[in-house]
């Protein structure tokens, strides 16, 4: 067991164990020196539970423990954010590397601690700035990266082993991740010291997102040669994201979002089991990506019951030992699909809410949502509004001071276990249908070609199983917001309003034009000879078992750009279209 304090469970009482676990924590200054007392002055302790005696009475008590031991529901940490608080980690990109350079710049000197990249159509779907299917979208969700060049002036003056740095994108994530490394090389870090999160998670895109690039079978490849290198070169990078937030903005429940999500984690682990790595090395690099919606009560219970979910999952099922390896860490973002065009102003409490929700649940890092972004790409000022909402909940509030301060409540742990029960039967059914069709070994197993949970996802996905599930739920929501059975403030209640429009950021049709050219420029000026040998040793690699994070660093290097990296893989792999349902 790793950074802990291990003693016999049968012999102290797990107050006694959070104590030596905080105590040793103390210890190696791993608590911060700060003032842990309310408003009115009165101290309060790191944590609250129940005594020895009425823990030993209380059933629940193994579902829930203590923070910083397993199951983990109240916390992968004994000091809670008493040692560090959440990551304020702000997801921003707009136009071009330089104007997106600008934003990251203000963020990190205003407080922020970690960049969350935001990237344009094009680039989510690896396309270059000057393909046809490019025109018009350049520029205008996130930012543009055509090269390597670009991650350059991206990270201008910002050394990337300074910062941690998540990059939210999954279809070509690989050619993204090896810019960044390259970049990375050019400002003389040693890359091995990188810290960050790669999206990359190719399984949400099939079930909600739709930014994909190749069948699903090369994603995985590309997926797992990610891993090994990562897990082999860069330690403490996490290479995947894995994401309930885009599942939840399609419409789905918390309970959906939560095992959905899960279910795909599962997935990727047993993917890296499957190129035979060691759980308890390459689990600890896997990280989540979570909604916070506005049930506030709900959404806290769908962190908790994720926390012990995965860890129970991790240990029983997947053979993790390693606490590490049994560690939910997640980023949260609150929901964008829940800000309103109409009175954008109440927007900011809902993003409030929202993310207070996030850190009750114990989120390692937040994104809160800017006021205007139903209506466009944030503002200079709606941006500092957002910062300054997560600054205010970590310095003014006191949630800090103690570590899952709705622990013990008898709702938040019901409604925990309903969740956690929700999400099983999930499991259960996604389980089944990977089963299906598939003749039984002697003892009544299966053999799959990755494990049975990737199985049965490949099957939903293939089934449109998850599309639908999530078309029913956000279509029963919506009858109940036309029914007036559930509300939203300046939609279809309290509509009347004195409020403005609001001054909103708009880019202009000159980034396309200046990003089209800076890449002809580039083109020009470049080895082609040496670009199109990156290009073809990469694709040689391709049609072997090796790993191609090596060659497409190459290819990379050479100024390849996002484009002819992806369409080279497209034109050997094929592109994926999703089968018409009805």
């Amino acid at each position: 067991m790793s950074d802990s304090v291990v003693s016999d469970s049968s012999q102290t009482s797990g107050r006694d164990r959070w104590q030596q676990r905080y105590e040793a924590a103390v210890a190696k200054g791993a608590v911060r020196d700060a003032d842990f007392t309310t408003l009115s002055g009165m101290e309060v302790e790191p944590v609250y539970g129940p005594t020895a005696e009425a823990e030993a009475a209380d059933e629940r008590m193994e579902r829930i423990g203590w923070p910083g031991e397993f199951p983990f529901t109240r916390g992968l940490y004994p000091t809670g954010y008493r040692g560090r608080t959440w990551t304020i980690r702000q997801f921003a990109g707009f136009g071009n590397a330089q104007q997106t350079n600008e934003r990251y710049k203000m963020i990190l000197a205003r407080g922020g601690g970690g960049l969350s990249v935001a990237f344009d159509m094009p680039t989510l779907m690896g396309r270059d700035s000057d393909e046809a299917l490019s025109v018009g979208e350049v520029g205008h969700c996130g930012v543009a990266i055509d090269s390597a060049a670009d991650m350059d002036i991206l990270f201008s003056d910002i050394t990337l082993s300074d910062v941690t740095t998540s990059m939210t994108i999954s279809g070509p994530a690989v050619p993204v991740f090896c810019m960044y490394l390259v970049a990375a090389e050019r400002q003389g870090v040693d890359i091995t010291k990188l810290n960050g999160t790669l999206q990359t998670d190719i399984f949400k895109e099939y079930i909600a997102q739709k930014e994909w690039l190749f069948p699903p079978e090369p994603h995985l490849r590309l997926i797992g040669d990610l891993m090994e290198y990562t897990n082999a070169t860069i330690p403490a990078y996490k290479p995947l994201s894995v994401s309930g937030y885009h599942i939840r903005e399609a419409g789905s429940t918390a309970a959906q979002e939560l095992a959905f999500t899960l279910a795909d984690g599962f997935g990727y682990v047993e993917l890296g089991q499957s190129r035979g790595m060691d759980v308890n090395k390459f689990a600890p690099g896997l990280s989540f990506f979570f909604d916070s919606h506005l049930d506030f009560f709900e959404e806290i219970a769908k962190f908790r019951a994720g926390r012990r979910i995965w860890a129970r999952w991790m240990r029983d099922v997947y053979g993790a030992t390693d606490e590490k390896a049994q560690w939910l860490r997640f980023h949260t973002q609150t929901a964008g699909v829940s800000l309103t065009a109409q009175q954008p102003l109440n927007n900011v409490v809902r993003t409030a809410v929202e993310a207070l929700a996030g850190v009750l649940g114990g989120t390692n890092s937040l994104h809160t949502n800017a006021l205007d972004e139903t209506l466009a790409l944030p503002s200079e000022q709606s941006a500092e509004v957002a910062l300054r909402t997560q600054q205010v909940l970590m310095e003014e509030t006191g949630i800090v001071n103690v570590a899952d301060p709705l622990g013990g409540s008898w709702y938040v742990e019901a409604l925990t276990d309903k969740i956690e029960a929700e999400a099983e039967k999930i499991f259960e059914n996604i389980r089944q249908m990977g089963e299906r069709d598939r003749t039984p070994n002697d003892d009544g197993s299966f053999d799959h070609p990755i494990g049975p949970m990737t199985s049965g996802i490949l099957r939903g996905i293939e089934e449109g199983w998850f599309q639908s599930e999530i078309a029913e739920a956000a279509f029963q929501y919506q009858i109940a917001l036309e029914k007036g059975d559930k509300k939203i403030v300046g939609v279809n209640v309290h509509t009347e309003s004195v409020s403005h429009e609001l001054e909103i950021l708009r880019v202009s049709h000159e980034v396309e034009v200046d990003q089209v050219s800076l890449l002809s420029s580039r083109r020009e000026g470049r080895d082609l000879a040496k670009v199109q040998g990156a290009l073809e040793t990469m694709m040689a690699t391709s049609r072997t078992g090796d790993n191609m994070i090596p060659s497409m660093l190459e290819a990379v290097r050479a100024e390849a750009t996002l484009g002819e990296i992806c369409n080279a893989l497209r034109d050997e792999w094929g592109v994926y279209r999703e089968p018409a349902r009805f």
